[in-house]
């Protein structure tokens, strides 16, 4: 059994395609389903059902999927422990929500470059169902997501947290010495909010949906950073995670508001696809960006 066809397995299996294995590994796509049919006499069981354009690994297929990256993984350590610094350059595609990003990678990333120096990331912004699509279609090797909880057999959760989410205003603002809203009280408000359809500003439109009510915001913008400094300077109101008015309540210069029957369960979480090749890169990404949740967390 030759480790060049368990890799190109693990390549069919990561991108659902033998076309897309064949383009990332630099073979033709007859090369890529000659290697998989040899594969599947040696070991004597189907590993791919191929229905239409679609590809599926079986049962059997799963189990090997789980036993070839061990062996992709054992490689690739004794490869890095006896290669030379400058060697084994690595591109890890992570995707998230775009109120994470600055959050994410002002934290320590300097130091995980000096660490990491071979480890590239390339980095993508997008919606929740968008960052899943990603991660489906093995575009994405790791996702952050802010949203409600994810529960879905195809992710493995590397990491997670529930976090808190408020209206927000300037301490010079009148409402800052209300003790409770109504859903009422919101609509006559100058709001700042990210794109219609982006995770917390998804919640915030559900709920005011069920009442058929709806905000029409003065300012949409995607930098959850720059509403907060919007908000700062008493141009509206908004609603934002804890953690990016953290600081500036700190400060005194944002005061967070509670409405009446609204208490959003929101969760940021890192996700990969179950059937992904954890490579020693991976690795490092993944606990590179645990280790600033649970900072997070302290």
């Amino acid at each position: 059994m030759e480790l060049r066809s368990l890799n190109t397995f693990i390549q069919v299996a990561e991108s659902g395609s033998f076309s897309r294995a064949a383009e990332k590994l630099g073979y033709s796509q007859p090369t890529v389903s000659m290697q998989i049919k040899g594969l599947e006499e040696e070991l004597g069981f189907r590993l791919f059902d191929r229905i239409g354009h679609t590809v599926r690994l079986t049962e059997q297929g799963r189990e090997v999927l789980s036993q070839a990256q061990r062996i992709c993984h054992m490689c690739q350590e004794l490869s890095q422990g006896t290669a030379p610094k400058n060697q084994g350059k690595s591109v890890i595609r992570l995707a998230m929500a775009d109120s994470l990003a600055s959050v994410l990678l002002r934290k320590g990333f300097s130091e995980f470059r000096n660490t990491h120096p071979n480890i590239s990331i390339r980095l993508t912004t997008a919606g929740t169902s968008a960052l899943l699509e990603l991660l489906d279609h093995n575009e994405a090797d790791i996702v952050c997501t802010l949203d409600s909880h994810t529960y879905d057999t195809n992710y493995m959760i590397a990491g997670e947290e529930k976090i808190g989410v408020h209206f927000v205003v300037s301490a010079q603002n009148p409402l800052a010495r209300w003790n409770r809203l109504t859903k009422e009280d919101l609509l006559s408000q100058d709001f700042l909010l990210t794109e219609k359809g982006m995770s917390y500003r998804r919640l915030l439109d559900e709920w005011l949906a069920k009442d058929s009510m709806e905000i029409q915001p003065v300012l949409e913008i995607g930098s959850a950073d720059v509403i907060c400094q919007l908000v700062e300077d008493g141009i509206g109101m908004s609603f934002l995670p804890d953690y990016v008015t953290e600081e500036a309540v700190r400060r005194g210069t944002i005061v967070r508001l509670d409405v009446e029957g609204f208490a959003p369960d929101l969760w940021k979480q890192l996700l990969y696809h179950r059937d992904k090749w954890l490579s020693l890169p991976m690795e490092s990404v993944i606990e590179y960006l645990s280790g600033i949740y649970l900072q997070e967390q302290a």
